[in-house]
């Protein structure tokens, strides 16, 4: 079956070209094995969570932008409402606008991590035009394109300097999701995912000892395609093969009583004993794919 996605879709039509879908995430409730998912263009604000697993390398489900069609998929959203106040501005964004994982509440941080000392920066990130602004520490530090966080009453309150910019006027985003493409589960095999481009992921510090969720990545399972996509602005991780949560996170930072790499090597213990192998795990392709401005990796998989 081929399934169409548009933005001039519904969410409750059967998915054929001529009554689309509305959103990629109504098409992984519905592909099956041997299945395309046809993306046609726009830009699409969602954590695309792939349910069903193909059956083998040659009876994949693919997601695929339309031949000569921009697709986009962003982990952020449109923000209005900034106040000015003396050359700063302000946006107050309730907590529950975030769900389960608010960026403006968790910060980078794990094993390995040297710099900063302090910690202070998050998983969000601020946007003008697809253009990141720096994070500071202290609101008495915001020169011009940067951005300051903190928790207030039970809200997000996010302070900028954009010089001159009038960000209720344009196009300015923030991180709320920490990922564009990526399964909730472990094992959901053999997917492809090409022509697209997919950015503003608010991905947490991935080390190998440590769950290392990316923008992209196929969670602990076989058999993935990525190819043909542009990924970008991803807060730490662009694409990622590695682990996942069980086999231990930041054990290093948590408990310390031993070295990283002595840790290191038990999470390879540990993912036998989950059922680690090269018939259940990896097996990916990755090839053609366009990576920039991720902060700590543009590819990353410890076990992946």
């Amino acid at each position: 079956m081929i399934y169409h996605v548009a933005k001039t879709g519904n969410d409750n039509n059967t998915g054929s070209e001529k009554n689309p879908f509305l959103t990629i995430s109504k098409a992984t409730q519905t592909a099956h094995s041997g299945d395309t998912v046809i993306v046609h263009e726009g830009e699409y604000r969602e954590c695309v969570s792939p349910v069903f697993s193909g059956d083998s390398a040659y009876e994949r489900i693919t997601y695929t932008s339309a031949d000569g069609e921009k697709v986009i998929i962003k982990g952020s959203e449109v923000i209005k409402g900034w106040k000015k106040e003396e050359g700063t501005w302000k946006v107050e964004i309730d907590n529950e606008f975030f769900g389960e994982y608010n960026p403006y509440t968790t910060t980078i941080d794990g094993d390995w991590l040297m710099s900063p000392i302090d910690k202070f920066l998050h998983t969000g990130a601020v946007y003008v035009y697809d253009s990141a602004l720096k994070e500071v520490a202290d609101e008495s530090e915001l020169l011009e394109s940067t951005w300051y966080t903190e928790q207030k009453d039970g809200k997000t309150v996010i302070y900028a300097n954009f010089g001159g910019y009038d960000p209720n006027q344009g196009i300015t985003e923030i991180n709320v999701r920490q990922s564009c493409f990526y399964p909730k589960e472990t094992g959901v095999n053999y997917i492809t995912v090409r022509g697209f481009e997919m950015a503003h992921a608010a991905t947490p510090w991935a080390p190998p000892t440590a769950d290392q969720p990316g923008l992209i990545g196929p969670h602990w399972s076989k058999g993935w395609i990525i190819e043909d996509n542009i990924i970008h602005d991803s807060r730490c991780c662009g694409i990622s093969l590695g682990k996942e949560i069980s086999t231990g996170h930041n054990p290093a930072v948590n408990f310390g009583r031993k070295s990283g790499y002595q840790y290191q090597l038990e999470t390879v213990f540990r993912a036998v004993q989950a059922g680690w192998c090269k018939e259940k795990i990896g097996s990916h392709i990755v090839r053609n794919n366009t990576i920039y401005d991720c902060g700590q990796n543009g590819i990353v998989g410890n076990h992946g």
